[in-house]
């Protein structure tokens, strides 16, 4: 089984999480395997009423890719019990705006995962924007990915963690 961080801890995934074939198609619904999976986006906006009614609430989830609108989800908050962010390469930074958008403006308090192309360098920083799980990359050391949150000691910015930039902080303390 693969493994993923949860929750600053490496544990095993129950999910799978499904892509399009190499020629862009969709896999269709009846073909979906048993158990908990993660769907495209694009797959669930056009599927939803079959995905729901076959499964479970803790079965289901979604994955946006970097250009997938999360506003379009909200609605269908109370079906799904993960959603994904692609990170289809380690220079493509919009899954990080999604995750703030998801966390603070849209208030999704479910797990938050992030998927692709994941690596110890980011996984503080997705972290910082209400990420809570990731699935490293699987050619990295998922073990040396979790060191990473312990590289910084003090956090200057405020973000979805903790809103409260460091000079606030400190004078809160002073």
């Amino acid at each position: 089984m693969t493994l993923i961080i949860k929750n600053r801890a490496v544990v095993e995934d129950s999910f799978v999480v499904i892509r399009a074939t190499e020629d862009g198609a969709l896999p269709a619904v009846d073909a979906l395997p048993a158990g908990k999976i993660i769907v495209p986006f694009a797959l669930w906006k056009e599927h939803k009423a079959a995905i729901v009614a076959s499964r479970a609430k803790e079965d289901n989830g979604v994955w946006f890719a970097p250009d997938d609108e999360p506003a379009d989800l909200v609605a269908d908050f109370g079906e799904i019990s993960v959603i994904a962010v692609d990170f289809p390469v380690f220079r493509d930074g919009r899954g990080f705006s999604i995750g703030r958008l998801l966390r603070e403006r849209y208030n999704w308090t479910g797990e938050l995962r992030a998927i692709g192309d994941v690596l110890r360098d980011q996984v503080a920083f997705h972290a910082r924007c209400g990420f809570d799980a990731f699935a490293v990359r699987a050619d990295k050391d998922i073990n040396d990915a979790l060191n990473a949150f312990k590289e910084f000691s003090e956090l200057y910015q405020g973000a979805t963690d903790n809103p409260e930039p460091l000079f606030r902080r400190r004078a809160a303390n002073a």
